[in-house]
C-alpha cells in the first residue's frame, strides 16, 4: 500500500480502538489525548517503510516517507535498510533467496512492531517530558508526511519538519503523564501492526510468521492470491480504502465526541432560558 492509504489505516484504528475502549471498557480520553495518538498511529502506520532508502545526498528516492526531514531522514533510512539487510542476511535458510537490500524485511515483522513500540514507551518514561517531545515530533512528522502527500511534497521538508515541531510543543506539555506516555509506545506499536496488514493483502506479502521457519524458509512473505491482491496505488486502494478508512475515523471521532458537545449545547440553552 502507498503512504497516505497506510497514514489513514492507523488514523483510523486507532479512532475506532479509542471509541471502542470509551464505549466497553470505560476508559475515556481528552480530545487533545485522542488527537496525539491517532497522530502517533499514523505516523507508526508508515514507520515500517524507512527501511527504503533513497541518495542521501541528492534527497532522492526511497520511500516517500524517508523523505519526511529531508537528507536527515533519508540517512536514518539508509541506516534501518542496512540493518535490515543485515539481520535478513544472518538469519536467511537454504531457500530464502539472496537479497541486496533490506525493503520488507525486519520492520516489516511482528517482533519489530512489538520493539519499537515498547522502546517508545521506554524512552519516554526514562526520559520524560523532552524524549515525549521528539517522540511526537518525529511521529507526527511521518503523519504529515502521509496524511497530506501532496502538500507536503509542495512545502518541503523544512516546513513539514517546522510543522512537527509546533505539534509537538504544543501537545507534550498538556498529554497527561499517567496515560500518555504508556499510550504513545502503545499508538506506534499499533500502527506499525496495521502496517503489515495492510501490505499482507498485496501480492508482495511481508514475512508476518518471522523468525518462525516453514519449509527451510526464514522469510516467507505471507500475502493474498494475486486474483484478490489489492494493487498498489489502484483504485481499490486509492478510493475504496481511503474512502472506508475516512468514514470510520469521522464516525469514531463522532461517536466519542459529538454527544458531548450535544449536552454541552443543551445545557448552555438551558441556562440562558433561565
Amino acid at each position: 500500500m502507498m503512504g497516505p492509504s497506510h497514514a489513514l489505516s492507523g488514523a483510523a484504528a486507532w479512532l475506532a480502538g479509542s471509541w471502542a475502549l470509551d464505549t466497553f471498557a470505560g476508559y475515556s480520553q481528552s480530545p487533545l489525548a485522542v488527537a496525539v495518538g491517532a497522530t502517533v498511529c499514523a505516523g507508526g502506520a508508515l514507520l515500517p517503510d524507512l527501511d527504503l532508502s533513497g541518495k542521501v545526498t541528492r534527497n532522492q528516492g526511497g520511500a516517500t516517507v524517508a523523505r519526511t526531514f529531508g537528507v536527515f531522514s533519508l540517512f536514518v533510512a539508509e541506516v534501518i535498510e542496512k540493518f535490515s539487510l543485515g539481520i535478513y542476511t544472518a538469519t536467511r535458510l537454504s531457500r530464502d533467496p539472496r537479497r541486496n537490500n533490506g525493503h520488507r524485511t525486519f520492520t516489516h515483522t511482528l517482533p519489530f512492531a512489538a520493539l519499537v513500540g515498547w522502546g517508545t514507551t521506554a524512552l519516554a518514561t526514562h526520559y520524560g517530558k523532552w524524549a515525549v517531545v521528539g517522540i511526537i515530533f518525529f511521529m507526527a512528522g511521518l503523519a504529515l508526511r502521509g496524511l497530506f502527500d501532496e502538500w507536503a511534497e509542495r512545502a518541503g521538508w523544512v516546513i513539514v519538519t517546522l510543522c512537527s515541531a509546533a505539534i509537538a510543543l504544543f501537545t507534550a506539555a498538556r498529554l497527561p503523564g499517567d496515560r500518555g506516555y504508556p499510550m504513545l509506545g502503545f499508538a506506534v506499536g499499533v500502527g506499525c501492526f496495521v502496517h503489515l496488514l495492510g501490505d499482507i493483502i498485496t501480492s508482495a506479502g511481508v514475512p508476518i510468521l518471522w523468525p518462525i521457519p516453514t519449509g527451510r524458509r526464514m522469510w516467507r512473505m505471507v500475502g493474498v492470491p494475486n486474483g484478490i491482491a489489492v494493487r498498489v496505488g489502484g483504485k481499490t486502494e486509492t478510493i475504496v480504502l481511503r474512502t472506508a478508512f475516512t468514514v470510520v475515523a469521522l464516525l469514531a471521532i463522532a461517536a466519542m465526541f459529538a454527544p458531548g458537545l450535544l449536552h454541552r449545547f443543551e445545557l448552555d440553552a438551558w441556562a440562558r432560558e433561565r
